[in-house]
């Protein structure tokens, strides 16, 4: 089957050979050249001028404002960003595209032009919030709720004739995760501030570091009252109530939107907005779509999405069928599933969460005797790096193979106690309790 590209520019994704390669939208100058992905948003805050995150949200050919080297216009950059993703996913020769609705016509043209100047072929093109929709047996009204890095968007559906066809979106301004972020770096400050008198905001190099542990300290959250956290040598404590109004104006939004008519369809909440404390639990009802619902969904109606050798058109509706997906979304507030082989990512998004299967959440990460708190991308050893995303703590390949409890790695998520060997390091994910 084609591989699959899912355009959501907070954590796009490229599936293909039962892998999944992530990048966030984040475009880095470095001298004449661009870094994508995580590796510019591990940047973001060190190099600010340096970085672009409105690329994919502003697609077009107007020059860019303000310019960011040789790139000409923000379809350049997007250009260079798809070929990154091309390359590091093994160079899938034909992609599914699954794109928002927040996407416009010309935009979407825009996009298969790019693509036609790229080694791979479109043979694919739907909307993904149908895709999830249909991957959790929608079977009436329903709102999906994704965070993209500038906006919020809720695309409604409906079954009508029996298909679930997309019938209209909303953007939510000001409620993307870039937004969200600096609500909830601001109480994490605060926080410092308030402790220690230590602002991590003053210093590039800190700023980037509390950026880099928010994906673990809302993990963490997930499962107690209160966290700690540690930038710059200093520690402080933050509770699951100091960050719970970070998401108030979202929360306020999409109820707003759910409130509009009639009675109020069923929620779909991105994995990304379910990470705020207090979100999802504020709708009764709400389930948590998971990675593997866009691939379920392409797998069950492949026949209907795929168009190899057709002029594309884009695919807003589908037969309403029952899909192997349907049951795998979990509540809102629940627990992530146990059991299942997981996903193996080779970037996972610095907002993923959820604690490794079959032990505890690890905290620390142990080499030479020497115990570092978990952030969220931890460089190991020939490029190799440990990252939190879905699960868990996973390891984001580089070059040469890595072993686990001295067998090889088989994508699974980590647990503490679990012994990490690469490049000739040695390392330990290990708890520390406060």
């Amino acid at each position: 089957m084609a591989a699959l590209l899912d355009i959501l520019d907070s954590e796009l994704r490229l599936w293909h050979d039962g892998r999944a390669v992530r990048s966030p939208g984040y475009a880095l100058l470095d001298g004449d050249n661009y870094r994508y992905g995580e590796d510019a948003r591990a940047n973001a805050r060190r190099q600010p001028r340096n970085v672009n995150t409105r690329y994919w949200w502003q697609l077009g050919t107007r020059p860019l404002q303000p310019a960011l080297g040789p790139a000409r216009h923000s379809a350049d950059l997007v250009h260079g960003h798809l070929l990154a993703l091309h390359e590091a996913a093994g160079k899938p020769g034909e992609l599914v595209l699954a794109v928002p609705e927040s996407l416009h016509k010309e935009q979407l043209s825009l996009l298969l032009g790019i693509i036609r100047a790229c080694p791979f072929d479109a043979v694919g093109l739907a909307n993904r919030s149908l895709l999830v929709a249909a991957a959790h047996g929608a079977r009436g009204s329903t709102c999906h709720l994704e965070l993209q890095l500038h906006q919020a968007l809720l695309t409604r559906l409906e079954v009508e004739a029996g298909e679930l066809r997309v019938t209209g979106e909303q953007v939510l301004t000001g409620c993307g995760l870039l937004a969200l972020q600096e609500s909830l770096v601001e109480a994490i400050a605060r926080s410092f501030i308030e402790n220690t008198r230590f602002d991590p905001r003053r210093q590039a190099e800190t700023e980037q570091q509390l950026y880099d542990s928010l994906g673990a300290a809302l993990a963490a959250l997930r499962e107690t009252d209160d966290t700690t956290l540690e930038v710059g040598g200093y520690r402080t404590r933050i509770g699951y109530d100091a960050l719970r109004e970070a998401g108030r104006r979202l929360h306020d939004g999409v109820a707003r939107e759910l409130g509009r008519g009639g009675d109020a369809p069923r929620l779909l909440v991105d994995s990304l907005a379910d990470l705020l404390p207090g979100f999802t639990q504020g709708f009764p009802g709400a389930r948590v779509t998971g990675s593997r619902d866009l691939p379920e969904a392409l797998a069950a109606h492949g026949e209907r999405i795929v168009q190899p050798g057709e002029a594309l058109h884009l695919v807003r509706a589908l037969p309403v069928t029952a899909t192997p997906g349907a049951t795998t979304g979990r509540p809102g507030g629940a627990s992530p599933p146990a059991g299942g082989e997981p996903e193996r990512d080779a970037a996972p998004p610095a907002s993923a969460a959820g604690p490794a299967p079959g032990g505890p959440a690890p905290t620390h990460l142990l080499t030479e005797g020497r115990a570092r708190p978990l952030a969220y991308n931890m460089p190991l050893a020939d490029g190799w790096s440990l990252v939190h995303g879905d699960g868990g703590w996973r390891l984001a390949p580089g070059r040469g193979t890595a072993t686990v409890n001295d067998g090889p790695w088989n994508g699974a998520a980590l647990a503490a106690g679990d012994r990490v060997a690469v490049g000739g390091g040695h390392w330990q994910l290990i708890v520390v309790d406060d």
